[in-house]
């Protein structure tokens, strides 16, 4: 026997070393890694007059998935409205010399960012002929050439497994169940991540690398396909981030509320799930990769086109041991995304690493540091 056991281990000792890690893996080789934040947009100057006997205009920037205005010079008279929508009228936001009680005002020194408006295409109008404001600056989405032209951690891994959220309605309908609490954010104007609103009340949670203040944050609900493949967004739900009530760059997350809650309580929400996942354990991703309507990372070429898997926890992050890792794809923008067990379809990471393999922290060390605001 021991002359058997002495022979296996010289085999052992003689075995290459590889650095592929096996599935079944539960450490972790150093980070390789990178935040997955994305920018979207620019900021342009401009200076458009409305008011007087011109009480309306459009500000159109051909190809652009948003327009967002800033307003200065403002005279907005009592009784009037100043009008901000997308052509048919269907996404409006209006303004008063009260701008706080919009809710959609992100109000600065000189003027007010009023909310973006989805499409190429935004409409400005006041009734009143002595109110007067200048649209001084805007942003605006890149086209799709200059999107592609942007640097993003590439963190598809293999061939690009996500598809559009409805595309999983009827194949898996508890995943697809859980995709209505996820938003997209806009930053600024200009760049995005990905939030999602954890537990009944007014709580959400992205990465900490997303934003620590709320100020120019925009929280886009329903961005996403109502048809399979499609190329236009259902009607979008949009609301401001209120107050950050939290934030750790340890554990990158950020807890944050937002204005008119009633607006978006539809929604749903998503449940946290405290605890170290199993390595193997199947699970699956929902966010907007690359400002992308909402997409489902649900299958994973590299585990033979079955579902996606955690591949190691205890992974190296922001701080030692903080991550799981796994190979669902994901792309610049999905940083913030809820990562869910498909066992108990409840939060077990919070997406915020690109690089193959992808990376989430653990959400059981944020939980337990956030609970008690919940």
């Amino acid at each position: 026997m021991r002359k058997t056991l002495q022979l296996l281990t010289a085999l052992v000792l003689a075995l290459p070393m590889t650095s592929i890690i096996p599935a079944t893996t539960t450490s972790a080789p150093a980070q390789a890694s990178s935040p997955q934040s994305q920018e979207i947009g620019t900021e342009e100057s401009v200076s458009v007059r409305v008011g007087g006997a011109n009480r309306s205009t459009t500000v159109e920037r051909p190809g652009s998935g948003y327009v967002k205005l800033h307003f200065t010079d403002l005279r907005i008279m009592p009784g009037d409205v100043l009008t901000v929508s997308n052509p048919d009228g269907t996404e409006k936001y209006t303004y008063t010399s009260d701008l706080k009680a919009s809710l959609t005002a992100t109000v600065d020194a000189s003027g007010f960012w009023a909310m973006s408006v989805t499409g190429d295409r935004a409409v400005v109008s006041v009734t009143n002929p002595l109110s007067r404001v200048r649209i001084d600056k805007l942003t605006r989405g890149y086209t799709e050439a200059e999107m592609s032209a942007q640097p993003s951690v590439q963190s598809i891994c293999g061939t690009n497994d996500y598809k559009d959220a409805v595309c999983y309605q009827s194949s898996n309908p508890a995943e697809w169940g859980k995709t209505p609490a996820v938003a997209k954010l806009l930053r600024n104007g200009s760049s995005l991540c990905t939030a999602w609103r954890v537990g009944p009340n007014n709580r959400m949670l992205t990465n900490e690398h997303c934003f620590t203040s709320t100020t120019g944050i925009e929280v886009w609900f329903n961005y996403q396909c109502p048809t399979c493949g499609g190329t236009n967004s259902a009607t979008v739900t949009k609301v401001l981030a209120a107050q950050v009530l939290k934030y750790s760059a340890a554990l990158d997350y950020t807890l944050f509320t937002v204005n008119n809650f009633a607006a978006i309580s539809s929604f749903g929400y998503l449940e946290l799930d405290a605890r170290v996942p199993a390595v193997g354990e199947e699970m699956y991703i929902v966010g907007h990769p690359a400002g992308k309507l909402k997409k489902l990372s649900l299958r994973d070429n590299n585990n033979g086109g079955g579902y996606c898997v955690v591949r190691a926890v205890r992974v190296n992050g922001s701080s030692s041991q903080s991550d799981i890792s796994y190979m669902c794809d994901t792309e610049g923008g999905s940083s913030g995304s809820p990562v869910l067990s498909r066992r108990t379809h409840k939060v077990i990471g919070l997406h915020h690493f690109g690089g193959c393999p992808n990376q989430g922290v653990r959400i059981d060390l944020v939980a337990a540091q956030v609970n008690s605001l919940l």
